[in-house]
């Protein structure tokens, strides 16, 4: 089992505080892949950095070792992705013969469908489509390509939030895994 790295001339008081810092940051970085998670849905949160933010809290925890390949290979992985989900709606509306006002449809219609969720979980897919349908009839007189861009808008958006969404998670899930493998270090008195 991992042990707590702390001798034994240090006060008590001075472990106690260690404990109660590193049950504080495993918390916070729990959160923040919380919010990561959320992240991946709302496009005002970078979903990956964030979840990103929890496994570094993690690991300036002192029952946890600091493994600086691990968090940076993770850390490049979330800006790929965050960079990946401006560049793949383009692509897609771009593919599709879209516009702009398609994919600032599809913002749109996913913050209509966050804010009034009387559709559900399919809210969060019919409202961006709407939303860039509507973008691009504003934009165009032809409404068979009008929705053939907002099918491309709309996809780009879809992959994009699916990719974030994908790795914010596995980003949780290694947070669990680490957080349990040195349980009794982060909660020395469960042992």
């Amino acid at each position: 089992m991992p042990q707590r790295c702390v001798t034994f001339s240090k006060s008590h008081s001075h472990i106690h505080k260690s404990i109660l810092m590193d049950i504080a940051l495993l918390i916070v970085g729990f959160v923040f892949t919380i919010i990561g998670i959320l992240g991946s849905f709302l496009p005002v949160l970078p979903g990956p950095p964030l979840s990103w933010l929890g496994l570094l809290l993690l690991h300036l925890t002192i029952a946890i070792p600091q493994d600086w390949w691990f968090l940076g290979i993770t850390a490049a992985v979330a800006l790929v992705v965050f960079a990946l989900d401006y560049i793949i709606p383009a692509i897609g509306t771009k593919k599709f013969g879209g516009t702009r006002a398609g994919m600032i449809g599809t913002t749109l219609g996913l913050v209509v469908a966050l804010i009034f969720p009387f559709l559900g979980p399919l809210g969060i897919i019919i409202w961006p489509f709407v939303g860039a349908l509507v973008g691009e009839l504003l934009n165009k007189a032809d409404k068979k390509t009008a929705t053939k861009a907002a099918f491309g808008s709309f996809l780009g958006f879809l992959t994009g939030t699916f990719i974030k969404f994908v790795v914010a998670v596995v980003y949780l899930g290694l947070f669990i895994s680490k957080a349990w493998e040195y349980r009794y270090g982060l909660f020395p008195f469960i042992k």
